[in-house]
């Protein structure tokens, strides 16, 4: 996987318009197994159409970077409202929660909307001007394919019926055998952020000192079959083991598992468990990592392990260590930290539009590393801070610990 830009396609003399071919393409190919029903549903107000989706990323290009260059004409300039997402300086938008309602235009006009801003893009990719602009929305658009992913799952988990998406489950399968060991580091003085030589958003920067104590990390996250114990062990019915936020969630939300995990016809959990996946019902690997968990479940997880959450700073240095290379296993899911989502010492948002990408959302948030089944390949890097509101468990997340060495 190439970290610093998304993959890249073969074909073409400038590399980054074949860059921008294949992430554009990869977009199409998520929806391909969807119908324009499918593309239309909002099951929820944090998950969004995928409809949405693929207009929004066109939105993206259309009004970042081919609004500014002489004699290009929007498809429609309705869209500017529909399809903006929170760029406050760029005017009025269709509120969020009722992206779902947007019945109009229809799917083909969306796709029609996408080669119309296609056909303009080629004009310009060659511009050595643009080329930030274009990354960013190449990285912008490979955020919303995980989206497309995460966000019809939990549609299709809306559906009675628990549809598959595609034949495949979209998850890794259990490693035979496969014991966590614990990975010693050191401590001291770590270099954290993004390096250079390659896209970073602004979240990432600037690259600066922290200080660490000695520390333990998980050498891979924590698998089902684990979770399961903590279950076992009334580990949902255990106030001492919750933050308080998380226990008041426990009892309002009725959590008793992971999202997706299935319960019996008469609502308890089943002794074989069965979870919803992109494939549809299967079921639980038990050697696979856990999905689907709040930041609340793995702090809790974490106490009752006798453990704790890694900070992202820990989590950064030891993915990166020369003494944890080849030890570290990641990739397989978003892994919480015990980190607030807070700006770097020096942080400096994009200029222009893009202000509003990141900074703005700097409050009430925790990070998460790593990457996951659904992230697109060249998409993670160790230095990519993702982040979520604690609750949150539609997305691809899961748990490492930690100790204090």
């Amino acid at each position: 996987m190439n970290a610093a830009e998304p993959k890249t396609a073969p074909e073409g003399r400038d590399p980054l318009a074949g860059t921008y071919r294949a992430v554009r393409s990869h977009s199409l190919g998520l929806a391909a197994p969807l119908s324009p029903e499918d593309c239309q549903i909002q099951s929820m107000p944090d998950a969004s159409p995928v409809k949405w989706h693929l207009a929004h990323t066109s939105w993206f290009f259309e009004t970042v970077i081919l609004s500014r260059r002489p004699g290009y004409r929007p498809f429609d300039p309705s869209f500017a409202y529909l399809f903006n997402s929170y760029y406050e300086a760029l005017g009025p938008r269709h509120p969020r929660p009722r992206r779902g309602l947007i019945t109009r235009p229809t799917l083909e006009q969306v796709l029609d909307f996408r080669a119309h801003v296609d056909a303009a893009m080629e004009g310009v990719l060659g511009d050595p001007q643009l080329r930030d602009a274009v990354l960013l929305g190449l990285h912008h658009e490979q955020q919303h394919q995980e989206l497309i992913l995460t966000d019809i799952k939990h549609a299709f988990f809306a559906n009675p019926l628990l549809p598959a998406y595609s034949d495949s489950p979209l998850c890794l399968p259990a490693r035979a055998g496969e014991s966590l060991r614990w990975l010693e580091h050191p401590g001291g003085i770590a270099e954290i952020g993004h390096a250079g030589g390659g896209f970073g958003f602004d979240n990432e920067t600037p690259r600066h000192e922290v200080l660490l104590r000695p520390f333990r990390i998980a050498s891979r996250p924590v698998t089902n079959g684990e979770y399961r114990a903590f279950i076992a062990d009334g580990g949902y019915r255990r106030p001492e083991l919750w933050l308080s936020e998380g226990w008041a969630m426990v009892q309002q939300e009725g959590w008793e598992a992971p999202l997706y995990w299935l319960k019996d016809d008469d609502g308890s959990a089943k002794e074989n468990p069965l979870v919803f996946t992109l494939a549809g019902v299967m079921p639980l690997d038990p050697g696979a990592p856990v999905e689907h968990v709040s930041f609340f479940e793995a702090a809790a997880y974490a106490a009752w392990a006798g453990k704790r959450l890694p900070t992202e700073f820990e989590w950064e240095a030891a993915a990166t260590a020369d003494a944890c290379r080849g030890g570290f296993d990641h990739g397989q899911v978003w892994e919480w930290t015990r980190s607030s989502y807070d700006p770097y010492p020096g942080f400096r948002p994009f200029k222009g539009i893009a202000a509003e990408y990141n900074g703005k959302f700097m409050v009430g948030q925790l990070v998460l590393r790593g990457g996951s089944v659904a992230t697109p390949p060249g998409h993670a890097r160790p230095s990519y801070r993702n982040f979520f509101p604690p609750s949150a468990r539609w997305q691809f997340s899961g748990i490492r610990l930690a100790e204090d060495a």
